[in-house]
């Protein structure tokens, strides 16, 4: 395994993905603050999204023909101009000219969240290499889950970092703050990652685009379903429930957000422990992801019933991360094993094509669900969501190259 190339593209994901985490948190909490409705600030998130579904398309396709460094380094460079774009975002714009610019400067950095995922994702297929294939899976599993539960770990140090530092410095400065320090992580990792890892050597062809296996489709559809069953809630829903309903302050709520998506992280990064890897990780999606509905319709129904809101909310929402994070490290185990390393990048642009079209619809449910339901309506929508997904891994291939390796350590 070339650690020193896992090394340095984990660490470039990580730089990225604090930004990206305090991003989210300060765009939402300053124009709640300033009075924003619910589906306002959805629509803030929308370009954000949509941008994502059309740069993992052609991401892995230019991934493929000139190599992950480049889309990489681009990730990077598109989320310096988007931090020092939205910098210049003034109070006393009109409401409908604010949200026209914040939502192309959202557009520029939901460019580079996918760039840099698709890049970071894709060169560990081709980074991780053992003795024999048995040991490359093993290892494989491992490290994709390591990425995974540490990039959403640190993805909820943002959030917190968002809301301590819109507290602390304001909007402006703390834009600022982030683009110098990502700027700095773009300098190194420029000057010491391999130039040609992930080019491939026949020429990639438009069409290979959209040819993908069954395998695939139905694990990218699922993943339509899972995500946006999560951000169904997560990215308006909670975070203005617990600002504007029970008081919480800005960073309290960017503390909660961040509490969770760090356990998430490392469940993620523990998954393999928690797998029954003699059924299959096949197996594994389907049973894992029934769980998930029924922890989401008990929550669903507490919170219906109003019972013991606060606490329904944080055990509830704890127990769903747990399961929800178990379920996304097996998806993203299965994506590389159901693809070939020549197509890896081509397939995982694919894949998280489709957990980017999730995460939109989700985005916009939140907001509208909110509007019309409240919390409640959210987590309704969530668990229909997580039915679809569950429902979608039943039509898996079991033990067809989906092996659950044994991992060590």
């Amino acid at each position: 395994m070339d650690k020193k190339s896992y090394g340095l593209v984990t660490a470039a994901y990580w730089g990225f993905t604090l930004t990206d985490g305090a991003l989210r948190m300060l765009v939402l909490l300053h124009f709640h603050q300033l009075g924003y409705s619910p589906v306002n600030l959805a629509f803030l998130f929308l370009l954000y999204e949509f941008c994502g579904i059309i740069t993992n398309l052609f991401g892995g396709w230019i991934a493929a023909r000139y190599g992950l460094r480049v889309t990489l380094f681009a990730g990077l460079a598109s989320q310096i101009v988007a931090l020092v774009m939205l910098s210049f975002v003034q109070q006393d714009w009109v409401a409908w000219l604010s949200v026209a610019y914040v939502m192309a400067s959202q557009a520029i950095s939901g460019v580079a969240k996918d760039l840099t995922k698709m890049s970071s994702k894709s060169a560990v297929k081709l980074i991780v290499q053992g003795s024999d294939a048995a040991e490359t899976e093993s290892r494989l599993f491992k490290w994709v889950a390591i990425l995974t539960g540490s990039k959403n770990a640190l993805k909820g140090f943002g959030f917190l970092l968002g809301g301590v530092l819109l507290q602390w410095l304001g909007f402006a400065p703390s834009l600022w703050a982030m683009a110098a320090a990502l700027a700095v992580v773009l300098v190194l990792s420029a000057a010491m990652l391999k130039a040609d890892m992930g080019k491939t050597k026949a020429k990639v062809k438009f069409r290979e685009l959209f040819s993908k296996s069954r395998e695939i489709n139905i694990l990218s559809f699922a993943r339509f379903f899972l995500f946006g069953a999560r951000d169904v809630w997560f990215v308006v829903g909670l975070p203005v429930f617990l600002a504007s309903q029970l008081g919480w302050s800005f960073a309290g709520v960017g503390g909660f957000l961040a509490a969770w998506v760090i356990g998430y992280g490392i469940v993620q990064a523990s998954a393999p422990r928690f797998i029954n890897r003699s059924a299959g990780a096949a197996r594994a999606a389907q049973t894992w992801g029934f769980a998930l509905f029924l922890v989401s319709l008990l929550l669903s129904i507490a919170i219906q019933m109003n019972f013991h809101p606060s606490a329904s909310i944080l055990i509830g929402l704890t127990v769903f991360g747990f399961v929800f994070a178990v379920n996304s490290s097996v998806h993203s185990y299965l994506i590389l094993a159901y693809t070939d390393s020549d197509k890896v990048a081509l397939n995982v642009g694919f894949y998280y094509m489709a957990n980017a079209c999730g995460r939109l619809a989700g985005t916009l449910l939140s907001g509208v669900m909110f509007l019309v339901g409240g919390l409640p309506g959210c987590l309704w929508t969530s668990t229909a969501l997580v039915l679809a997904a569950a429902a979608l891994t039943l039509y898996l291939p079991v033990a067809q190259r989906s092996p659950i390796p044994e991992v060590a350590g």
